[in-house]
Parts: structure tokens; sequence; C-alpha cells
């Protein structure tokens, strides 16, 4: 091997484009690295969202039809407050809303039903109106008009009730 410095300059101006041309070629691989796995992380990202898309589209597929059952539900507690207790329809009546309940809480369905001096809660319940009330603690509701329900802890319709006054 010779020490010729202009061979040694040649050899190098040689090997600098090519060094160039190398250095790029890595600087791109590793570009097309990264944007490989943000595209590989989106599309987990998007499968992700997919799959709680289809859970709550499960979950509440039949929000619709429960919440059209609850004015049902209503009707049926009525006539069984109203009912003689020897009526012969009374215990056919009990025994569908009990099955109708069995069926609407296997999918989901939570009845809201909160008894006199119970804590007024402003997210399951709509206050109607407020009274005095004696032995009921202030902010305590005095009666339930009308039961709620929750859908799969989303509120489907609030308890109406009345609050005792907070003097």
């Amino acid at each position: 091997m010779t020490n010729d410095p202009t061979q040694d300059a040649n050899a190098a101006a040689i090997d600098t484009p090519q060094f160039d041309e190398i250095e790029a070629l890595r600087a791109e691989l590793e570009q097309l690295k990264a944007q490989s796995l943000i595209e590989r992380a989106d599309l987990e990202n998007q499968r992700k969202r997919m799959t709680r898309d289809v859970d709550m589209a499960r979950k509440f597929a039949n929000e619709r039809l429960l919440g059209d059952l609850l004015p049902l539900f209503d009707s049926m507690e009525a006539g069984l407050a109203n009912a003689a207790a020897d009526d012969p329809l009374r215990a056919g009546l009990e025994l569908t809303l009990r099955q109708l309940h069995i069926i609407a809480g296997k999918n989901g369905l939570t009845e809201i039903a909160p008894a006199a001096g119970d804590a007024f809660d402003p997210e399951r319940h709509q206050a109607m109106s407020v009274v005095d009330a004696a032995g009921i603690a202030p902010g305590a509701i005095v009666q339930t008009f009308q039961k709620g329900y929750v859908l799969n802890d989303r509120l489907l319709r609030p308890a109406l009730v009345v609050v005792a006054n907070n003097d």
C-alpha cells in the first residue's frame, strides 16, 4: 500500500458521495420505520375505538324499546295500586309485571324507587316540588310520584320526587 496523498484524496473524494448516499438512505429508513410505528399505533387505536363503539352499541341497542316500556310499567303499577286485594285479575297482573321487570333487568334496566327519607340525588331524581315535612331531614325525599329507570348506568328517566324544605 502506498502513502501517496493524491491517491488518498481521490479515494476520499470517491467515498464521500457514496457515504452521503448511504447516510441519506439510513435517514430515510429510520423515517420509514418511525412512520410505520405511527401507522401501526393509529391502526391499533382505531381497532380499540371500533371495539368500544360496538360494545356501546350492543349495550344500548335496546334503549328505545325499554324506554317505550316505561309507561307500561307505570300503568300496570297504577292498576295494581288501585286493584282490590280479592280481584281475580290481580295475581295475573302481578305475575306479568314481575316477568316484565325480570326481562328488563336482564337487559340492563334497573329501577330508581327512592323511599321517603332517602337523600335527594340530582343525578337520578327530579324534584317536582318542595314541602315542609315533619320527621324528614331537610333536602331528603318526602314522596315519589314516579319511579325512574337506569339502563346500564345511563339515566333513562329520573324519578319524580317531592323534597323536604331546607328551612
